[in-house]
C-alpha cells in the first residue's frame, strides 16, 4: 500500500512540471482549433458535403483534451507530443477541406489559428515550415476536390498563413528570452541576499568570538604565572607523589600555552593591521630573518641556508608583516624537520618580481593535506592553531603577491613568497 501512495502524484505537483508555456499552448491551441471548427459549422454546407459537425466538434474537443492529459504525464516530453499534434491536425484540416469542397469550402480558414497559434510556442522557424505545409496542403486538396485555386492562391495564403505567424514567433521568441533575463535576475539577486544574510551572520559571529578571545585571554594570563610558580613548589619537595604532580603542573602549563598562542594568533588575524609600506631590502629581512631562527635550529639539528639575490632591489613593503608572514612559513618547515636535515631561505629577482622561498628536506605535504594549507583553524599538529598560513597569505595579498607551496623532487617541500616591484612612491 506505501509503495502505491508513494507512486502516486497529486494533479497540482503533475501540473508543476510543466512550464507555463506548455500549459497555456494547449489550452489556446484546443480554444482556437475547437471553436474555429464549431463557429464555421455555422456556415450551411451542400448536401454532398454533409458530415456530422456536432460529432465533429465533440471528437475534435476530446481529442484535445488527450493532448493535454498526455502532456501532463508526460511532461519531459512535451515538445515531441506538440510536434506530433501539430502533424495530426494539419492532417485532420486536409481531410475536412477536401470533405468539404475542397477549393470552395471555408474550413481551410482552420490553417490560420493552427500555424499562428504554434508559431507562438514553436517560434518563427516552425512557423514558416508550417505555413509552407499549409499551403501545399491547400493546394492538395483543391487539386484533388476542385475548382483548383491557382498558384497563385497558393502563394498568397502561404503568404497570409506565414507572415503573421513568423512575426508571432519572434514577438514570443523575445518574450521568453526578455522574460528568462528577469527570472535570472531575480534569483541572482535571492542567492546575493541569501549571501548577505549568511554574511551577516558570520560578521555577527566574527564579533561574538572576538570578544570571547578577549575574555579567556586574561584568565590564561593569570593561570600561566601562577601554574609556573606551582611548579617550582612542586620540584622544592620530594615524593613520588610530587614527581607525578610536577608532571601534571607541566601539562597544564603546556595546554595553557597552547591556548594563549591560539588566542593571539586568532585576535592577530581578527585585527589584520593595515599594511604601512616604506622601502625596504628584501635581502637584508632574509638575512637578519635566519639569523634569528639558526640558534634555535642548530639546538634542533638543523642546517640553515641563506641564499640571497643581489639583484633584488629595494622595495616597499611593510616590514614588520612580511617578517611575520616568512618566519610562520620557516616555523613550519622546522616542526617538519623535527628529526634533522637542511632548511633554506632563498630570495631571487625574476623580472617585474621578487620570489622568497623557504624549503626544506622534510617528508613533503600529503596531498589530501595540501589542499586545505590555507583553511583557517586547519592544522595537522597536535598543538597547531591552524591559523599560521592563513596569516602569512592574508599578509602576502596585502602586498599584492601570492603564497604557494610544492614538494620538491628531492623530498621535502617548498613555499614560494611571489611579490611584485613596485615603483617607489612619492
Amino acid at each position: 500500500m506505501a509503495t502505491t501512495t508513494a507512486k502516486r502524484k497529486p494533479w497540482h505537483a503533475i501540473f508543476s512540471l510543466l512550464e507555463r508555456d506548455e500549459r497555456v499552448f494547449a489550452v489556446l491551441l484546443a480554444v482556437a482549433m475547437v471553436g474555429g471548427l464549431a463557429t464555421l459549422g455555422l456556415v450551411p454546407l451542400r448536401p454532398r458535403q454533409h458530415i456530422d459537425l456536432f460529432a465533429l466538434v465533440v471528437w475534435f474537443a476530446l481529442y484535445k483534451l488527450g493532448i493535454f492529459a498526455l502532456v501532463t504525464v508526460q511532461p519531459h516530453a512535451t515538445r515531441a507530443i506538440f510536434l506530433g499534434a501539430l502533424a495530426i491536425d494539419l492532417l485532420l484540416v486536409f481531410v475536412l477541406v477536401l470533405l468539404t469542397g475542397g477549393g470552395d469550402s471555408l474550413f481551410y480558414l482552420l490553417f490560420f489559428p493552427l500555424v499562428a497559434v504554434n508559431a507562438d510556442y514553436f517560434g518563427p522557424w516552425i512557423a514558416f515550415v508550417t505555413a509552407l505545409a499549409a499551403g501545399g496542403l491547400m493546394a492538395a486538396a483543391a487539386s484533388l476536390a476542385p475548382p483548383w485555386i491557382g498558384w497563385t492562391g497558393v502563394t498568397l495564403l502561404v503568404v497570409l498563413f506565414g507572415l503573421p505567424a513568423v512575426i508571432v514567433g519572434i514577438v514570443a521568441d523575445r518574450e521568453r528570452r526578455a522574460r528568462g533575463e528577469v527570472e535570472g535576475l531575480l534569483s541572482r539577486l535571492q542567492a546575493a541576499q541569501q549571501e548577505l544574510l549568511v554574511s551577516e551572520r558570520m560578521a555577527t559571529v566574527g564579533r561574538l568570538s572576538l570578544k570571547v578571545a578577549h575574555e579567556v585571554r586574561n584568565p590564561i594570563s593569570a593561570i600561566e604565572p601562577n601554574a609556573e610558580m606551582l611548579g617550582d613548589i612542586v620540584r622544592a619537595r620530594t615524593g613520588a607523589d610530587m614527581d607525578e604532580a610536577g608532571g601534571l603542573v607541566t601539562s597544564i602549563r603546556d595546554q595553557v600555552n597552547t591556548l594563549d598562542a591560539l588566542t593571539e594568533e586568532y585576535l592577530a588575524f581578527a585585527r589584520f593591521p593595515k599594511a604601512h609600506f616604506e622601502e625596504e631590502s628584501i635581502n637584508q629581512l632574509v638575512e637578519e630573518l635566519a639569523a634569528f631562527v639558526r640558534p634555535v635550529a642548530d639546538r634542533q639539528g638543523l642546517t640553515m641556508h641563506v641564499k640571497t639575490d643581489p639583484a633584488v632591489p629595494m622595495m616597499e613593503i611593510d616590514r614588520a608583516l612580511l617578517r611575520q608572514a616568512i618566519l610562520n612559513l620557516v616555523k613550519n618547515g622546522q616542526e617538519a624537520l623535527s628529526r634533522g636535515g637542511a632548511l633554506t631561505i632563498s630570495s631571487e629577482a625574476l623580472g617585474d618580481a621578487v620570489e622568497i622561498a623557504v624549503a626544506d628536506t622534510g617528508p613533503g605535504i600529503a596531498p589530501e593535506v595540501g589542499g586545505r594549507l590555507f583553511e583557517q583553524f586547519f592544522t595537522t599538529k597536535p598543538q597547531g592553531t591552524g591559523l599560521g598560513l592563513s596569516i602569512s597569505r592574508q599578509i602576502i595579498e596585502e602586498h599584492g603577491g601570492e603564497l604557494r607551496w610544492a614538494n620538491r623532487p628531492g623530498g621535502g617541500a617548498v613555499f614560494t613568497v611571489r611579490l611584485p616591484v613596485k615603483v617607489a612612491r612619492a
